[in-house]
């Protein structure tokens, strides 16, 4: 699911049952994290980068291709280990539906993820008839994941909300993918940025978005800005998480004030303050 930490030792009520606690604090228990945002200190040192990252407080990884391969040099099953010693999990991870498919199906597997997400579109093309020839690729895909145990969803950023012909381009992805097979990483920072509502997806497509990136955005410059800062209504957002079926969400932070562990404690700091 979400959340953090801490603040249970020094919760009285807690011991009463945790379904008294409102819904976004129950939700910062086990963050999770978007491995993209520290990107470069993972190819620089990801087993240090990660041990930092458990330090703030992080539960929940999720990683991103990179010139190092799908786990920033480290093999499935080594990023696994390292993170089960820290006490984190690699619940999910980001590639692409290319020529190493398979191979990343099998990755995914051995590193014991849950999820495994298509972070952006296979082919390019915003026409209706791309849309609806993705969203076949997508469904195939599923049934490669679902043979491995393994989850499939795809990541939006913010050209899929376009409308062709009167036609959102997400919702054919949406409308002609299994929605039991087929599920969505709703990325809000380009959600909100588009001027859609994320409550209107999640009241109209119910359970297919277990998993968010969760950002706060300047939504004049369309940049990443640190938790606060920003105008997504993240409060909001993960009081209604149980809407959206969503089980687990990773903070996503593109661009930093300083650094990206400063960014990603800073976002730590306003979670646990819920």
């Amino acid at each position: 699911m979400l959340s953090r930490r801490d603040f249970i030792k020094t919760s009285g009520t807690f011991a009463a049952g945790t379904f008294m606690l409102p819904a976004e604090f129950r939700k910062t228990k086990n963050v999770g994290v978007q491995l993209y945002s520290v990107r470069k200190e993972m190819l620089a040192d990801a087993k240090g980068t990660l041990e930092k990252l458990a330090k703030i407080g992080y539960k929940e990884l999720e990683s991103a291709r990179s010139q190092k391969g799908n786990y920033y040099g480290l093999a499935p099953k080594e990023i696994r280990k390292i993170a089960s010693d820290l006490g984190m999990t690699v619940r999910s991870g980001h590639v692409g539906i290319d020529k190493d498919w398979l191979k990343s199906v099998d990755d995914a597997a051995e590193a014991g993820q849950t999820y495994l997400i298509c972070s952006s579109m296979p082919s390019h093309g915003q026409t209706v008839e791309n849309y609806q020839k993705t969203a076949d690729i997508f469904n195939k895909a599923a049934e490669d994941c679902k043979k491995r145990n393994l989850i499939f969803g795809y990541h939006n950023h913010e050209e899929e909300f376009e409308k062709v012909d009167g036609q959102v381009l997400y919702d054919i992805l949406l409308d002609r993918t299994d929605p039991k097979l087929v599920k969505m990483e709703m990325d809000l920072g380009w959600l909100v940025v588009t001027g859609n509502d994320p409550f209107k997806y999640f009241e109209k497509y119910p359970d297919r978005f277990p998993l968010w990136h969760l950002k706060d955005m300047d939504l004049t410059k369309k940049n990443s800005v640190e938790f606060g800062k920003g105008g997504v209504d993240i409060k909001k957002l993960l009081k209604n998480g149980d809407k959206a079926g969503m089980k687990y969400y990773f903070v996503e932070q593109e661009e930093y004030s300083s650094s990206a562990l400063e960014s990603l404690t800073d976002d730590m700091q306003y979670l646990k303050k819920l």
